[in-house]
C-alpha cells in the first residue's frame, strides 16, 4: 500500500535529536496512534511520533490516562512502526507499569518490541534508579516532568505545576536528575514559560514543550487537539492547526513550520 512507503528523508535518531538541539533547530513532536497517521505526520515532516498514553482519552473515551494499559500502547506502537516512518517512535509507559525497575524494563522490552526507539516515563527523582536501569540496557528514555496526567489524582487535577518557588526548585531538580540519569529527552508539561526557559538553559539534553513556551528545544501536542477533532475542552496550550487549512496534511505542514520557525506557542498558549 502507498501510504507504508518510506519517505525519503534522513531517520530521525536520539542522536539527531541531540544535534538539532545543540544546533538550535526546533524538535516538531506529535502524538500517533496508526500507520495512516504516521505516515502522513512523516510527510509533513514531524520529528518525533509519540504514541501516547492520551490516547486513553481522544480513541477510547476515557476521563484520565490512567486506564490503558501497556497492551494498549503496544498495539499502536506496532501499528505507526508499520508504516517505516522517518520520525523518531517514542512510547509510553503507562500508569503502573514502572513501579519497579525491573518492572520497568519488562515494560520497556515489550515496547521496543513493538516497535518504539524511545520510552517515555513520568516522574522526577524518584525514578532516577529506574532510567538509570533502563539506560544502561540500552533502552533510550524519555522523562516526563511538570503536569504529569498519570498523577492527576495526587494534583488534585490538571493544574498548572511549578507556580510556586518550592514547585519551581523541584521541577528543576527532578530535571537534572534525569538528566543525570541518562534520559536522553525532557516532556515538561503546563509549567511556566520563565521556568521552562530556565531548565532548558541548565540541561544539556532536549526539552520538549507542551503548555511550556517558547525556549523549550522543542513542542508537542496530541495530534486531535491540533486538529481540532476532540470534543473535550481545549486545553490552554493548544492551537487548532486545522483552521484555514484545505487537507489534515497541510495543518500538520502548519503546526510543523511554527514549531520550526518560532511562532508557536504564542503568548496566549503559555502560562
Amino acid at each position: 500500500m502507498t501510504y507504508l512507503q518510506e519517505t525519503s528523508r534522513n531517520a530521525i535518531t536520539v542522536p539527531k535529536l541531540q544535534a538539532m538541539r545543540d544546533a538550535g533547530e526546533k524538535i516538531a513532536m506529535l502524538t500517533c496512534y496508526d500507520a495512516s497517521f504516521a505516515a502522513l505526520l512523516d510527510r509533513a515532516g514531524v520529528d518525533v511520533l509519540l504514541i501516547g498514553d492520551s490516547l486513553g482519552n481522544v480513541l477510547q473515551g476515557q476521563a484520565t490516562t490512567l486506564p490503558v494499559s501497556l497492551a494498549d500502547i503496544a498495539y499502536h506502537t506496532a501499528s505507526v512502526a508499520r508504516a517505516r516512518p522517518s520520525a523518531l517512535i517514542v512510547a509510553d509507559l503507562p500508569f503502573g507499569t514502572y513501579g519497579t525497575r525491573e518492572e520497568a524494563y519488562r515494560s520497556s522490552v515489550e515496547l521496543m518490541r513493538a516497535g518504539a526507539q524511545m520510552v517515555k516515563l513520568e516522574g522526577g527523582e524518584w525514578l532516577g534508579d529506574t532510567v538509570r536501569f533502563l539506560v544502561e540496557r540500552s533502552i533510550p528514555v524519555c522523562a516526563h516532568v511538570g503536569l504529569t496526567p498519570q498523577s492527576v489524582h495526587a494534583f488534585g487535577g490538571f493544574k498548572v505545576q511549578g507556580k510556586t518557588e518550592e514547585g519551581a526548585s523541584q521541577l528543576l531538580r527532578d530535571s537534572l536528575a534525569m538528566q543525570a540519569a541518562g534520559a536522553q529527552l525532557i516532556v515538561m508539561e503546563a509549567i511556566p514559560t520563565l521556568l521552562a526557559g530556565e531548565v532548558t538553559k541548565q540541561l544539556r539534553i532536549p526539552t520538549i514543550g507542551i503548555g511550556a513556551g517558547l525556549d523549550c528545544s522543542g513542542q508537542v501536542l496530541v495530534l486531535h487537539d491540533m486538529l481540532g477533532i476532540f470534543p473535550g475542552k481545549r486545553p490552554r496550550f493548544v492551537k487548532d492547526f486545522m483552521q484555514g487549512q484545505p487537507s489534515i496534511l497541510a495543518a500538520v505542514e502548519a503546526y510543523v513550520r511554527a514549531v520550526k520557525d518560532g511562532t508557536f506557542p504564542g503568548p496566549e498558549h503559555t502560562f
